[in-house]
């Protein structure tokens, strides 16, 4: 990747790369600290912007590719801004069997916002995951830290209407 493309990166996103200088620092003499640099830089801008990576991969003297390669294989790390509070719907096999498709339904309805979207108020991100580890609960859904289990639609609808009053506030 040359400086010039870089450059144009961090144009086009409009991201403070300033941000970056204390995470690299941290990590200055530890080559294999790739990773825990891709999540303190998800910590600081809240995801991870590609000009962030771009500057990561230049200032580290390695390839763009491997950056994002790591970056994109584990699922911790996200490319886009997400939303305060961060609704996950588990549709693993036994939440799927007891109902995961109607508590999306019922949750993406409530919230009027699809999975795997951000709302443009940033208030909520929705997101549909493999499993929970909940399975004695299913279906469940996951709101911050918080599993909500035995949903049916209408216990989700409830849940949905429960966080966007808690949000107005």
């Amino acid at each position: 990747m040359t400086e010039l493309s870089c450059t144009c990166e961090r144009e086009s996103e409009g991201v403070d790369l300033t941000l970056l200088d204390p995470v690299l620092a941290r990590h200055d003499e530890d080559y294999g600290a790739l990773i825990p640099i891709l999540q303190e830089t998800q910590e600081a801008y809240g995801f991870l912007p590609r000009a962030a990576l771009a500057e990561i991969a230049r200032r580290r003297e390695m390839p763009y590719a491997e950056v994002y390669g790591v970056a994109t294989f584990y699922a911790q790390f996200h490319f886009a801004p997400r939303g305060k509070t961060i609704v996950r719907i588990c549709t693993g096999t036994a939440c799927h069997v007891a109902g995961a498709p109607d508590i999306i339904r019922a949750i993406t309805d409530e919230l009027n916002l699809e999975v795997g979207a951000t709302s443009d108020d940033m208030r909520f991100t929705i997101e549909a995951v493999a499993c929970v580890g909940c399975c004695g609960l299913a279906p469940v859904t996951v709101v911050g830290d918080h599993p909500n289990g035995q949903l049916d639609a209408g216990k989700a609808r409830k849940l949905a209407k429960r966080l966007l009053r808690e949000a107005a506030k």
